[in-house]
């Protein structure tokens, strides 16, 4: 699967233009998921030297991108002039998702099993809920 990351406030709390510290599994998880095969594109906001510090950043820690803000490593911006910043991944993991960023347990679990947050939240809710015993009927005294 090819998976499009964002960097500020997704991998690193926001501090933009600064490098914000590390969110809590972040790099790990997607460390694993590069390790279950899957193609991780870094897209961010950021160009130039604010980019490639954030490169420079993910490369200290061992995470290391199949390309950044574009769909392969070979394409040439420059040169394309059809070029467009809008990516083909079968997924984007971003801050800025329609109810926020899951924690990066809850993200590995849902790429790995291929679920839903609504399927993963009525998995845990239904397996909160107490066993019933089942009333005898009348006649089973």
């Amino acid at each position: 699967m090819i998976i499009a990351v964002d960097f500020d406030g997704t991998i690193v709390e926001h501090r933009y233009p600064e490098i914000g510290r590390e969110i809590p599994f972040a790099v790990e998880t997607l460390k694993k998921l590069i390790e279950d095969r899957h193609q991780l594109i870094l897209w961010s906001v950021r160009e130039g030297r604010l980019l490639d510090e954030a490169v420079e950043w993910c490369r200290q820690r061992g995470l290391e991108f199949y390309a950044v803000n574009k769909d392969f490593p070979e394409e040439d911006t420059e040169k394309n002039r059809h070029y467009s910043r809008k990516l083909k991944a079968d997924l984007f993991i971003d801050d800025r998702n329609l109810g926020g960023l899951p924690d990066w347990g809850t993200i590995y679990r849902m790429i790995r099993e291929k679920k839903s947050m609504a399927q993963l939240l009525q998995e845990e809710w239904e397996e909160e809920q107490p066993v019933m015993p089942k009333k005898k009927k009348w006649w089973q005294r």
